[in-house]
């Protein structure tokens, strides 16, 4: 069972769900609590294995529900995070992506900065980042330091920059990529069974 599923019938969201969760941890072993010459009893068995499935399913729904009032938990309550924040709510995108929304949205509340730019880029990139700044040109660079080649959704990133940034601020991005210095480790037969673009971001 997937989370959202015993509330509202059937999952549907992204691709990349979360692990489906094993209810079985949340029930209990009702019948170690009745005396042992009950124990084999078997509609006393089929009573208590029923009545602890339905204890197993409660718990999971409280914890289903705390877990959506924090973003890094929450599956089938993003949505009213979404709408909360004014955002629009692409059931299409994995539980990931759309967390990394959220949550450069949140940040991107209050006062620009450069600081707060980073913090924006870092939460669609999900590697360290650098912002420079060129006053006497009225504009700034994102450089993605902590990742190579470019991050999957740059037109989120790029939404968010244009949210939070100064209206008179233009900006570009750098990426980082391999060099041919970073691949002596790699013969001619491993680096002819990769295309281009995975040279590009060789570790």
């Amino acid at each position: 069972m997937s989370y959202g599923e015993s509330i509202y019938g059937i999952s549907k969201y992204g691709q990349e769900q979360e692990k489906e969760k094993d209810i079985s941890i949340y029930t209990p072993d009702l019948i170690r609590y009745l005396p042992p010459f009950l124990h084999n009893v078997r509609e006393i068995i089929t009573l208590e294995k029923t009545s602890a499935d339905e204890v197993g399913a409660l718990k999971y729904e409280i914890e289903d529900v705390i877990n959506q009032f924090f973003i890094n938990t929450a599956t089938w309550g993003l949505d009213l995070w979404e709408s909360e924040l004014g955002l629009m709510t692409d059931p299409s995108k994995p539980y990931s992506l759309r967390r990394e929304i959220i949550i450069a949205k949140i940040r991107g509340a209050g006062t620009t900065t450069k600081q707060l730019i980073k913090n924006v880029a870092v939460a669609y990139s999900g590697g360290e980042v650098d912002v420079i700044e060129y006053p006497d040109e009225y504009r700034f660079e994102i450089q993605f330091i902590g990742i190579k080649g470019i991050p999957l959704n740059m037109a989120g990133l790029i939404k968010s920059i244009e949210d939070i940034k100064p209206a008179h601020l233009t900006y570009s991005f750098k990426y980082t990529y391999t060099v041919w210095n970073m691949l002596s480790d790699l013969n001619w037969q491993q680096a002819n069974n990769k295309t281009w673009n995975e040279i590009k971001v060789y570790e």
